[in-house]
């Protein structure tokens, strides 16, 4: 399963990838209302759980966009306002289902399984680009009948450029995703495990190759031969 944590308490919002980690579910974390919108309206993600005060865009403000953009993608608020006023207007702008902070984590993942259940959902195990998969659960990118086990960070960096195939990602989002908004990560530490995708995907033989925009980033271009 994959998660998108929309949360501006960075240690709460620590601590729900980590809860998410322990039950073997993918996520990322944001910390804004207007990342939390372009992340989800990539369509990447069986589950949103998105907090109502949040900087740039409140959360209810992305729920609303999301719906508009036809995301089917389910949401679980977060608020720490339990008045139902508040909860009506969280189902209104389009969230499936609603929490008050504190909460405890066991109650959080059965909402989540629910909410999975309730729109029928099927994890998705492998994405793909080109003639490239990559299952998400192992980490493995196969081309055709060859196969390499790519790292976490490669893993993370390739993800993301799949998640956005039509863009150019930034180096500086790159660094957010996979290194976090505390590390010390630097663009020649993304340029490090570029360097090993593309040799890996050489190896594979595959027709994808990950192209340089200079001083900007990365996006994936599919060669064919002339």
């Amino acid at each position: 399963m994959r998660v998108l944590i929309v949360e501006d308490e960075v240690r709460l919002a620590e601590a729900l990838g980590q809860i998410m980690a322990e039950q073997r579910y993918l996520s990322d974390v944001v910390y804004t209302g207007t990342d939390g919108l372009e992340y989800g309206l990539s369509g990447q993600y069986d589950v949103i759980v998105l907090d109502v005060m949040l900087p740039g865009m409140d959360g209810l403000e992305v729920s609303r966009r999301l719906r508009e953009a036809k995301i089917p993608t389910p949401i679980l608020m977060l608020t720490a306002r339990d008045d139902i006023p508040d909860r009506v207007a969280g189902l209104d702008h389009g969230a499936d289902d609603y929490m008050t902070k504190p909460f405890a984590s066991e109650e959080l993942l059965a909402r989540i399984r629910a909410l999975t259940r309730r729109q029928g959902t099927v994890t998705t195990e492998v994405i793909t680009f080109s003639d490239l998969t990559l299952n998400l659960s192992t980490r493995c990118l196969q081309c055709d009948e060859q196969e390499v086990r790519l790292g976490f960070k490669e893993f993370e960096v390739l993800r993301l450029l799949i998640a956005y195939p039509k863009m150019v990602v930034p180096k500086e989002d790159i660094i957010l995703h996979v290194w976090g908004a505390d590390s010390d990560a630097e663009d020649n530490n993304v340029e490090v495990y570029v360097s090993f995708l593309r040799k890996k995907m050489a190896f594979l033989g595959s027709n994808v190759s990950i192209r340089t925009v200079r001083k900007v980033g990365y996006y994936l271009e599919v060669t064919t031969d002339a």
